[in-house]
């Protein structure tokens, strides 16, 4: 009760689960077996280290970079300040993707931060189309760092190239499918966003530019010039942007452009084919 008092004086959302998480973290348990050691008594040890994640909590460091693990596609991805927390909204863009696997094509990943689109995928499909591709990208050589070490526990770092770049700037290679979740935010909307993620999260993932279409304008006509014929994009949006992203595929020459909502019924995939 301790915990859950301090994080409801912070006002941190759903301070019970939390607490619990993080009191489950602190003494190296599985949250599933926290019921069944739930009335033995705490080490001085354990007590605190779980204070210090409790005063974290309160200062309302995302609960992910304390554990350093999220949950994505049913696996346990490291995160930390470097990289854009997955979110199960983006889970949409990885089912939406396993449409357009086949073996021996070549996938990419770009502004791939922890990894966890790309990585979850190989990892679902491996067995299925053990011959594709992958590379994944991203701007930020600490976020790059992240993406490996997810590899490396996943078993796939042989399977995936990590490279810095600017989206596709300097890259030559074609590729048969494009994904990526850009930085999408306004950069007028981020002052207002909740403290975890204005002040944690990397403003180099979120920052979208005056209207969120700055890493789009630049994304898509670079995709369309790396994709192959019938090569399929797909792009995670913000819930109001569906119309300006499909207009700038639209113009970049893509068709048959459709947009896949969510499970919480909000647009946030935007699909589209290289034409022949």
């Amino acid at each position: 009760m301790e915990g859950i008092h301090a994080l409801r004086e912070h006002e941190v959302p759903d301070p019970e689960y939390d607490a619990r998480v993080l009191l489950t973290d602190a003494a190296k348990l599985r949250l599933q077996d926290y019921i069944l050691h739930a009335n033995e008594e705490a080490t001085e040890e354990l007590a605190l280290t779980y204070r210090q994640h409790i005063k974290s909590r309160g200062e309302r460091v995302p609960l992910q970079h304390i554990t350093g693990s999220q949950d994505f596609m049913g696996y346990e991805f490291y995160v930390n300040e470097d990289v854009l927390i997955p979110r199960q909204d983006t889970e949409t863009l990885v089912i939406e993707a396993e449409k357009y696997l086949r073996d021996d094509i070549s996938i990419v990943d770009v502004c791939t931060g922890s990894g966890c689109i790309l990585l979850s995928l190989l990892k679902r499909n491996i067995d299925r189309f053990p011959h594709i591709t992958a590379q994944a990208i991203d701007l930020s050589d600490r976020a790059l760092t992240v993406a490996k070490k997810n590899g490396e526990a996943l078993g796939l770092s042989d399977r995936v190239t990590f490279i810095q770049s600017d989206l596709l700037m300097g890259q030559d290679e074609c590729y048969d499918v494009i994904v990526s979740n850009p930085p999408y935010i306004p950069s007028t909307v981020i002052p207002g966003l909740m403290p975890e993620v204005r002040d944690h999260d990397p403003l180099l993932a979120l920052d979208g530019g005056q209207d969120g279409y700055d890493l789009y304008r630049r994304l898509i006509p670079q995709a369309y010039e790396r994709l192959r014929e019938n090569g399929m994009l797909l792009l995670e949006i913000g819930y109001d942007q569906s119309a300006g992203v499909s207009q700038l595929m639209t113009e970049a020459g893509f068709v048959d452009i459709e947009t896949i909502k969510d499970l919480g019924g909000c647009d946030r995939v935007v699909v589209g084919r290289k034409r022949v």
